[in-house]
């Protein structure tokens, strides 16, 4: 398969490109600027809204890792989204992108998401509301085939490599989903795995272990 894996410089994106690789999958790493002390197989430099219909064409995959946590950068998540769903319309191309525990439903009638935890930290607020915007805005498109992956409530850059992991829908109760943890190395596993099982179309997931 191919792949496209955009924010690929951040940790995320590093330890995706890795997990696509040793699986046997072309990689295009996109990044908005070049990092001189990472080196990828095949890169290209460009904003991920300013991506065009000949960039992406051939690929299977594109996994949309951005990492933008500040006020300035929080509508580069859905800037992306639209964009990204615009070039993917009319294609089998698939879109995965990867968000924030924030999001996550912590009752079964979904009603009330880990944001609205009255112990949530308040300077992740704004944060979790911008990628709540992007999940809202990634399930209004009925016409790609689109995957939103949520890490565990501790995403741990320095967590060791297990090859385990556990798969939610939607809702978690609150006492397990603040409990909930995942490698980056074990979330980049999950979500390779999940692309070449064509799973989860058109849903969202959390991955734990």
């Amino acid at each position: 398969m191919k792949f496209i894996i955009i924010g690929a410089y951040g940790k995320s994106g590093r330890e995706l490109v890795s997990a696509a690789e040793k699986n046997g999958h072309e990689v295009l790493a996109v990044a908005h600027k070049k990092h001189d002390d990472i080196q990828f197989k095949n890169v290209l430099i460009k904003s991920s809204i300013d991506l065009t219909k000949e960039d992406i064409a051939g690929y299977d995959i594109i996994i949309d890792a951005i990492s933008a946590w500040t006020p300035e950068t929080f509508p580069i998540h859905t800037q992306t989204a639209i964009h990204i769903a615009h070039l993917i319309k009319g294609t089998k191309t698939r879109y995965i992108k990867i968000g924030g525990a924030g999001t996550m439903y912590i009752d079964s009638e979904h009603t009330r998401m880990l944001r609205d935890w009255s112990d949530y930290p308040k300077a992740n607020l704004p944060l979790a509301d911008a990628l709540i915007n992007n999940l809202n805005c990634i399930r209004s498109y009925s016409d790609i085939a689109w995957t939103y992956v949520t890490p565990a409530f501790n995403y741990d850059p320095e967590g060791i490599y297990t090859g385990q992991y556990r798969i939610n829908e939607e809702d978690m109760e609150l006492a397990n989903l603040l409990k909930s943890q995942i490698s980056y190395k074990d979330m980049a596993k999950a979500i390779i795995d999940l692309a070449e099982q064509q799973r989860y179309i058109r849903q969202r997931i959390i991955v734990f272990n």
